[in-house]
């Protein structure tokens, strides 16, 4: 009686283990049901995911964020001296009125910006209310990103579309991250989460 050799095991076994080392090497963290893979590339460079939480209002969850980095930065300081890739994603869990949404995030740049350089500020902020507006609305499961590239600038993306032209201001990207990592952020548990913090919720 002759037993079976381990010659057609062997392509099942390597393939298990690329499967599982495969699953090791996309792991993903979880907020609210938004899956945020722990890796990414933006034009070729990866970046690692930085942190990533809900943004509430009141008693609601209004979306959850996740910030990437080339480096883990903890402070605010940190992530606005980085001069790698960034990219903050946000994924909505209500729905939401985008032209408010665009009057939320210019007031959070005045709330977080000294008034002697908000006058360069003010044509991309009008822009990027504009990028908004048009979009009409945000329906739960939409998508956004805010995507900093050195030597192109700010790339804001909606639903998957890029919006237009990048924004060539230097100092467009950190503006736009004061909004939630800010002296005044729009919710300070969000901040610590997108900072890799213990949070509250």
């Amino acid at each position: 009686m002759r037993f079976p050799t381990f010659g057609l095991a062997r392509p099942l076994l390597a393939a298990l283990l690329l499967g599982l080392f495969g699953s090791a090497m996309a792991a993903v963290v979880e907020v609210s049901g938004v899956k945020y893979e722990d890796s990414v590339t933006i034009r070729g460079t990866p970046v690692i995911l930085n942190g990533a939480g809900v943004r509430y209002r009141a008693i609601f969850k209004v979306y959850t964020a996740g910030l990437y980095l080339n480096k883990k930065a903890e402070t605010s300081e940190a992530v606005m001296a980085s001069t790698g890739p960034k990219r903050l994603t946000i994924q909505m869990l209500r729905e939401i009125d985008t032209n408010d949404l665009g009057k939320l995030f210019t007031r959070g740049v005045e709330d977080n910006t000294p008034r002697n350089e908000m006058s360069k500020l003010i044509p991309g902020l009008i822009r990027m209310s504009q990028i908004f507006s048009d979009h009409k609305k945000l329906l739960p499961g939409d998508s956004f990103t805010l995507e900093y590239v050195p030597g192109v600038g700010t790339i804001i993306t909606v639903k998957g579309q890029t919006q237009g032209e990048p924004f060539k201001e230097p100092a467009f990207f950190n503006a736009m991250m004061s909004i939630w990592l800010g002296n005044k952020p729009a919710d300070a548990n969000l901040k610590e989460a997108l900072l890799g913090k213990p949070t509250n919720y």
